[in-house]
């Protein structure tokens, strides 16, 4: 997948009906940032099953939502001690499959780290997989992230454990609203604003400005991984089982 300057269009009208799903890539993913507008064309909104109606709200993206809490002001989501040893920075999309292999290799090695204090770790969330969906699920996955973030930081690495658990195939309708929102509660998010959040999709104008500062910062791959601010670029690291322990302190 190749980059090209500029943005992305506006949400289009829902779909009549999702495309059929297809395999999915096991290699790591490049980032395309544009869309065609003739693909775009043919990719909706999800459509709201009955759980997702009870939550008041309109499926539309909502303006005026600029930040979200517990977030650093290049949009990454920051867990641990503010005085770890070491600061792990992991780019994804929550659509690349590299990005679950990465997650699953290394997720519970970021849990540890964060838990014995020697390391924080900050997930900088962006979206340029739309188009590998038939409902625009990277945008809407990546809101969900603000979303939580900004009801707290204590539940979202198991979030994230489920959301890449849960991850959608290529080329299909990618998990519905209601899907995202039992996610979020059986996380721990059972506040109905972070329901709210996710069928309004507050942050998606957030999401899409901080993802053009990040790729404008030279990432061009899912999942980008830095240990302070040096990029990781061994696959052993990346896609072993617990292959970027070695890399970060042990506990003293």
């Amino acid at each position: 997948m190749s980059i090209e300057p500029g943005g992305w269009p506006p949400p289009p009208s829902p779909a009549p009906s999702p495309a059929p799903r297809r395999g999915y890539l096991t290699v790591l993913v490049p980032i395309a940032v544009v869309v065609a507008l003739a693909i775009a064309t043919g990719i909706g909104l999800v459509a709201r099953d009955a759980f997702a109606n009870e939550v008041p709200g309109t499926p539309t993206v909502a303006t005026g939502a600029s930040s979200a809490k517990n977030v650093l002001d290049d949009g990454a989501v920051r867990i641990g001690d503010p005085n770890a040893k070491v600061t792990v920075r992991v780019v994804m999309d929550l659509q690349c499959p590299a990005c679950k292999m990465f997650e699953a290799a290394n997720g519970s090695v970021l849990e540890s780290a964060v838990r014995d204090h020697t390391a924080a770790v900050e997930y900088s969330v962006i979206t340029f997989l739309d188009r590998a969906s038939s409902t625009q699920y990277s945008s809407r996955a990546g809101n969900a992230s603000f979303c939580v973030a900004n009801s707290g930081t204590e539940h979202y690495q198991a979030w994230l454990a489920s959301m890449f658990d849960k991850q959608p195939e290529e080329g299909g309708e990618g998990l519905t609203d209601a899907e995202l929102i039992s996610i979020a509660k059986s996380a721990g998010y059972t506040d109905n604003a972070v329901a709210q959040c996710i069928v309004d999709r507050s942050y998606d104008d957030y999401l899409r400005t901080k993802t053009q500062a990040v790729l404008a910062g030279g990432v061009n791959s899912t999942p980008t991984v830095t240990i302070d601010g040096k990029k990781v670029t061994s696959n052993t690291a990346l896609m072993t089982p617990g292959g970027l322990a070695p890399l970060l302190p042990k506990v003293s």
